[in-house]
């Protein structure tokens, strides 16, 4: 039995558009958009469709209707396929089931052009970059290595009130139970779906380079409740997981954060690092450090000379980094909040500008006031790590306001079969 929301999920919410919720009808659907849907349109509105290809001819049933210019619909039955269309490799994919998936039936080169396609867009619609422009223009994501399954090494699943574990539906707080996910790595998969879970609310795991598999009960409003960690030999004690990364291994908290694809932080650190090109004696500011993975690895091109300085927000993370950083005395953590007026007061306590920053914001991005902030700090390189594609494109024309440019873009798909698509900037003065 699904768990009954406490409060309403957006797809439980009355429509408030054109009465056409539930209606099926036949289109034509149009290009990718921002958020794992295509756009068609019917009768002059916009329809924004799921489980759809660009170019495909579809009968589609209406699942929200709120607002009078559009609705949002999944496609039930493809008329004229496109021929990226395959079959779900997940039987729990598709029209009103689990929502944890994007493209299931995309062929993986389909779901890459895709994404390559929304990055595109986001940067000449909202980063006001012309489309000409060869960096946007020419964007290929990126395949990293392992396949387009069993690559996700940490997850959230949800729990019912039977203690059942799944996922949500797309956009509703409606629960599928699950019996595999395969996304997910198997020994995390098994950890948490094999079994009930009583009184929880959700259940984060983590699998780790050495294969501990680290569980945390949270309640229903998300605080922990305990932690388990189950080692090659069996129970071991909670404490910090080993990752891999940049010829090293690092420490970072049991569930806390890392990238999830177990290609993808190898990847990115070598992206950051060919863009930052960081000299001897340069002084490098990293923030969102989380457990320090790029200022760690810049910080041996610095030099004892340089100074690498990681800012973070959360605790744990913090300690993990100066974990990581135990043995590179030209690198520190401060712990802080990264906003424009502490980023002004932590300029100022440095003494000199930084020559190059790296910033890995949230999904939110890293927003107007701290990239205006940064531009006048004129570090002669910016590189953005960018989880979407809309954030990094309003915030590169919040740089372009303080003069810097788009000089570098790769893109990563680092999140197989969902909508979600890594990106690396780098952002300099002419």
């Amino acid at each position: 039995m699904a768990d009954a929301p406490s409060r309403r999920g957006r797809a439980d919410r009355p429509d408030r558009g054109g009465g056409w919720a539930g209606r099926e009808f036949e289109v034509t659907v149009g290009p990718v958009a921002h958020g794992g849907h295509c756009v068609a349109r019917h009768e002059g509105r916009v329809v924004f469709v799921r489980h759809a290809l660009p170019g495909e001819r579809v009968t589609v049933r209406v699942t929200e209707d709120r607002q009078p210019g559009f609705c949002r619909a999944d496609a039930v039955e493809v008329l004229d396929a496109a021929p990226d269309r395959v079959e779900r490799p997940c039987p729990h994919s598709g029209p009103g089931r689990c929502g944890g998936c994007d493209w299931q039936h995309v062929a993986p080169a389909g779901q890459r052009r895709l994404k390559a396609a929304v990055v595109r867009e986001q940067l000449t619609r909202l980063g006001g970059l012309p489309g000409e422009d060869p960096l946007v223009r020419d964007l290929a994501v990126e395949e990293l290595p392992g396949g387009p399954l069993r690559w996700r090494t940490r997850t959230r699943f949800a729990v019912d009130r039977a203690g059942v574990a799944g996922l949500r539906r797309h956009r509703s707080h409606d629960l599928v139970p699950l019996d595999d996910c395969p996304i997910t790595v198997e020994p995390a998969a098994r950890a948490v779906l094999d079994r009930r879970w009583p009184g929880a609310g959700a259940v984060d795991v983590a699998v780790d380079s050495a294969g501990s598999v680290t569980t945390t009960r949270l309640d229903r409003r998300g605080r922990p409740q305990s932690t388990r960690v189950v080692g090659a030999d069996g129970p071991a004690p909670a404490g910090r997981a080993a990752r891999s990364a940049a010829g090293r291994d690092w420490e970072v908290e049991g569930t806390g954060f890392w990238q999830v694809h177990p290609a993808a932080a190898d990847a990115l650190a070598a992206a950051v690092a060919g863009f930052a090109a960081v000299a001897p004696g340069e002084t490098v500011l990293d923030l969102y450090a989380g457990a320090g993975l790029f200022g760690g690895a810049l910080a041996p091109a610095a030099g004892p000379a340089g100074r690498v300085v990681c800012v973070e927000a959360d605790e744990a993370a913090c300690a993990a980094a100066a974990a990581n950083f135990a043995a590179l005395p030209q690198a520190e953590v401060w712990q802080g909040q990264v906003d424009a007026e502490g980023l002004t007061g932590l300029l100022a306590e440095l003494g000199t500008g930084p020559d190059v920053v790296v910033l890995d914001p949230p999904r939110a991005g890293a927003g107007a006031a701290v990239s205006r902030v940064l531009a006048a700090a004129g570090p002669r390189a910016v590189v953005y790590v960018a989880c979407d594609p809309a954030s990094l494109a309003r915030d590169v024309a919040a740089f372009a306001e303080g003069g810097y440019r788009l000089a570098g873009l790769r893109g990563f798909d680092a999140f197989p079969m969902t909508a979600h698509v890594e990106c690396v900037a780098l952002l300099a003065r002419p």
